[in-house]
């Protein structure tokens, strides 16, 4: 049609008018793989800019046209640090003239298309994005600009070297948003959301080595999973610390010189790698990349001899090789310093630690996080970081301390409610913004899946209060309103979230929601918020308010849309899963966990993406106790369950049993 846009991945098209239509044609681009090109056609909202000698284009659905107006500074302003950054770091500019980004309805997250890169338009945030929500725009964009150089220019030979394709650009997106953007904490923002996600899975039934063998397009797709980017990430990031940035870099330009435009395979890289940094790199390449599962590291004290660090591989295995730090904090003027920082190199059970003396009061393992493992702590030291955790001086050292507590939460060493206790005093003096959203995140999940019934309201009320404390702050407000809109619980609580959503949409569906979840249900405020509401999938909050109400014929009309019909855009399942699994409906849920078990087999027939993010989002949460453990993992385990399917749910059947046995095997 003559009134729409058309996008694709070479600049500079040529536009014929042929009356009520248009015919665009596009020059030939450079050798690209077959998966990276693309051809996006709509009546599109555009915006263009110069920038650094590129045009960058940005496109919308024109309903979205205030709300990309509102960001495209932000945008623009990323895409062309990314592009100088990347350009300069691998010697190598991006090749051609134009970059687009296009934000279409209902698309799966974001997609590398060489010049032309395409997201979910759910990443134009119809309300002010919160510090962490545009922190993540930020790591997508440079993700998805990374793919550029590493997918795109030099493409894997084949599939089993996929891992590297999106482990490279996940790691580079935090390497360059530190370097090149506001985002100076990005990695302790890693750490606290992406890396936080793969340790659950690297410990679970469905962990593998990062490198394993592809057969085809399927087994490969099975492996998309937190192994695959956040794992692999964090091994690239031990990597550089093993080699030296300056080694890293180097061998990555002369990767892409030798390499641009065709395949190379991940012996090509570590060579490149081994020869600028002149060390040999089999053994680690075997131990990080051809082992799965985490090493623990244990600070232990060593009879009355000082400290030591004992590390183990799965399963009795000896520990892979790393390099760490140990951070050496004490107070000095009232505040905790790192007063010194020790390196080690871990290569056996046992590794000596230097004296530190006497008058330390923290000793934090895995301090500027370089490494991925898990870390224990004895009584004492463990009593030392949960009374200290807040106190940290570094964005990064908090996030260790957060995370280090949060797996002993997992592995059955801290219960939950001690966690939320110190978390919560984390959050209370946090200086870094984009950290205070997935920090709360932390304590609501601990509360809700991992507390005992009979504690959850106290634990939950306790995250409530500490929300209305922050929303007092400009910069947190937004945050905290969300956080209370999960966790209030009692009648002032309740009464402080009407108050401080009355006047933002958003923040209203949330309301909405929590009071829907607590018998409140008011169908009037639901249909006078979507008329307040002009984003088109306002029927999708609708139905997130409907699935929280502890009502039957409720339930039953969502898990219908959701899991039978498909009907909702799997970008929303991040909203609607958790208000249907709610804590305090466990008996009401029961039957839902049965009727799970029921659709397993059938998942896969609606393709990968949803299949994955069906299996995954609906999985219960509540109602259930062992035996469903057990019969779901037998149900997933068939061979009539795709592998995409079965992944997610062994990964989550393992983590509702270590919820089970933390919170005493209640629902």
């Amino acid at each position: 049609p003559a009134g729409w846009l058309v996008v694709s991945d070479s600049d500079d098209p040529s536009v014929e008018d042929l009356g009520d239509t248009r015919r665009w044609t596009f020059p030939a681009t450079p050798p690209l793989s077959t998966y990276v090109p693309v051809i996006n056609a709509g009546p599109l909202y555009e915006l263009r800019s110069e920038r650094g000698g590129y045009d960058l284009g940005l496109y919308s659905r024109q309903s979205l046209a205030p709300f990309l107006d509102r960001d495209a500074e932000f945008l623009f302003d990323l895409t062309a640090r990314g592009l100088a950054f990347f350009g300069d770091q691998f010697d190598l500019p991006f090749p051609q003239r134009t970059y687009d980004q296009v934000f279409m309805p209902e698309f799966g997250g974001a997609m590398e298309n060489f010049g032309c890169v395409t997201w979910s338009d759910a990443f134009i945030y119809r309300s002010a994005p919160s510090p962490s929500e545009r922190e993540l725009v930020a790591i997508i964009l440079l993700h998805e600009m990374a793919h550029m150089w590493f997918g795109d220019m030099v493409t894997m030979a084949w599939w089993d070297d996929l891992w590297l394709n999106e482990a490279f650009a996940n790691w580079a997106c935090y390497w360059a948003a530190t370097e090149a953007t506001e985002f100076t904490d990005a990695w302790a923002s890693f750490l606290a959301g992406d890396k936080l996600q793969a340790y659950p899975v690297d410990r679970g039934p469905t962990s593998h080595p990062i490198r394993q063998a592809a057969g085809d397009v399927a087994e490969a797709t099975a492996g998309f999973d937190a192994i695959t980017y956040e794992k692999g990430a964090a091994v690239l990031k031990q990597l550089v610390a093993y080699v030296g940035e300056e080694a890293f870099v180097a061998g990555l330009r002369s990767y892409f010189k030798k390499h641009a435009w065709g395949n190379a395979s991940l012996d090509d890289l570590m060579g490149e790698l081994a020869e600028a940094s002149d060390r040999d790199l089999t053994v680690w390449t075997r131990g990080w990349l051809d082992r799965s599962g985490t090493d623990i590291l244990r600070l232990v004290s060593a009879d009355g001899s000082g400290l030591a660090l004992e590390a183990a591989g799965p399963d009795g295995e000896p520990p892979r090789p790393h390099r760490l730090h140990l951070g050496v904090f004490e107070r000095a003027d009232g505040a905790l310093v790192r007063r010194d920082v020790v390196g080690l190199v871990v290569e056996s059970a046992t590794t000596p630690i230097p004296d530190l003396g006497d008058t330390f009061d923290v000793v934090l393992v895995n301090d500027d996080d370089l490494t991925f493992a898990a870390v224990h702590l004895d009584e004492d030291n463990l009593s030392r970081l949960v009374e200290s955790a807040g106190e940290l001086p570094a964005a990064t050292s908090r996030a260790v301390a957060v995370v280090t507590l949060w797996d002993m939460v997992a592995s059955g060493a801290l219960p939950a409610v001690d966690f939320v206790r110190a978390t919560n005093a984390v959050l209370a003096e946090e200086t870094a913004d984009a950290l205070v959203e997935p920090f709360l995140d932390l304590v609501l999940i601990a509360g809700m899946r991992w507390t005992p019934h009979d504690q959850r309201d106290d634990v939950l009320g306790s995250v409530a209060d500490l929300c209305m404390e922050l929303a007092g702050q400009d910069s947190r407000r937004m945050v905290a309103v969300r956080g209370l809109a999960r966790a209030a619980v009692t009648d002032e609580q309740l009464a402080a979230l009407r108050e401080l959503t009355a006047d933002d949409v958003d923040l209203s569906w949330r309301a909405l929601i929590r009071f829907a979840a607590l018998g409140q249900f008011d169908e009037r405020a639901v249909e006078d918020l979507r008329g307040r509401d002009t984003n088109p999938d306002a029927w999708v909050r609708a139905l997130a308010v409907e699935a929280a109400r502890p009502d039957a014929d409720s339930k039953r009309a969502v898990w219908q849309a959701v899991v039978e019909q498909h009907k909702v855009p799997i970008g929303s399942f991040r909203e609607i899963a958790p208000a249907f699994w709610q804590p305090s409906q466990a008996d009401l849920l029961a039957p839902f966990a049965e009727r799970y078990l029921a659709e397993l087999p059938g998942l896969g027939s609606a393709g990968m993406i949803v299949a994955m993010s069906t299996a995954g989002a609906m999985f219960p949460l509540h109602g259930v106790g062992e035996d469903f453990v057990a019969r779901v993992t037998a149900v997933a385990s068939a061979p009539d369950v795709s592998p995409v399917v079965r992944q997610r749910v062994l990964e989550a059947a393992d983590q509702l049993s270590r919820r089970l046995r933390a919170r005493g095997q209640d629902a």
